[in-house]
């Protein structure tokens, strides 16, 4: 075999592997979801709530860029799991117009309940065009309490023992989190929700200590093997997904998201999270 050969038997090959990789990286691993399970140790979890599920389903993104049917499939599936508890942590949406409302709705009536409780909070993109339309979230909020979501904008509530925290969007309007701390009870276990995890870096805390879940990165979607996502939606690039130590009695979660904002993922699938509470 000649020189000038090899070279274009070696450039077939990179470009038919380029294209395998685009191919996969859009028509595949895109709709390739996975259920990742962890234990989640809760401080001062009561007798009762040990050996609980905890499903966590972040970043829906129903709207015009991908089959969202596909999330319809994931969730049916996720609902043979019976969780105790269900958390839905943002961006049910990627709002252009009306039409996503019904687009949504219809995903809904495959929604996932847990047999205990099932909360949620808002993302940036369920408050619209530039994150800056509260009737959009209105809206969004209206259709998930409708199908038995109930959504905490900077509240939080008690369920079965469990206090659960929601803060609502960093970049969204309605941001309040010393609103959604106020009253927290260092004693009582606790999980708190916040869409985007630079929220984590903020001095609002009130002396929290416990896990929060985080979606909003996607995972940066793309992933060159063995190094960092090269584009991530936050000031702070350690947070990309999984699991985080603060050092302070805090623990992050970022969940990868179930839906996409671009068909396009590699080395990132899409996840639903499910966790056992431990104590």
């Amino acid at each position: 075999m000649n020189r000038r050969t090899l070279i274009q038997l070696t450039g077939l090959t990179l470009g038919g592997l380029g294209l395998a990789t685009g191919l996969y990286a859009w028509q595949v691993e895109p709709f390739l979801w996975e259920f990742v399970r962890k234990k989640m140790p809760v401080r001062n979890l009561p007798a009762s709530l040990r050996g609980k599920t905890l499903l966590q389903i972040s970043d829906l993104h129903v709207g015009n860029r991908f089959d969202y049917r596909y999330l319809m499939d994931a969730l049916r599936e996720a609902q043979k799991l019976e969780p105790d508890f269900v958390a839905y942590t943002g961006d049910y949406v990627t709002y252009e117009n009306e039409a996503q409302f019904g687009q949504l709705e219809e995903v809904l009536a495959h929604a996932v309940h847990g047999k205990l409780g099932t909360v949620g909070i808002l993302g940036n993109h369920d408050y619209g065009k530039d994150y800056a339309q509260p009737k959009v979230a209105a809206r969004v909020t209206e259709l998930l309490t409708r199908h038995g979501i109930r959504v905490l904008r900077n509240e939080r509530t008690e369920v079965a023992g469990l206090q659960l925290i929601g803060i609502d969007d960093l970049w969204g309007p309605n941001f309040d989190p010393v609103r959604a701390l106020a009253g927290y009870r260092p004693e009582q276990s606790s999980v708190a929700l916040c869409h985007n995890p630079d929220v984590c870096d903020l001095d609002v805390w009130n002396g929290y200590r416990g896990w929060i879940l985080s979606g909003h990165t996607h995972g940066g979607q793309c992933k060159p093997p063995f190094l960092p996502p090269p584009l991530l939606p936050v000031k702070n690039h350690r947070y990309s997904a999984g699991e985080f130590d603060l050092f302070d009695g805090r623990t992050l979660y970022i969940n990868r998201a179930l839906g996409h904002l671009y068909q396009l993922r590699f080395n990132v699938r899409p996840e639903i999270t499910v966790f056992e509470l431990t104590a």
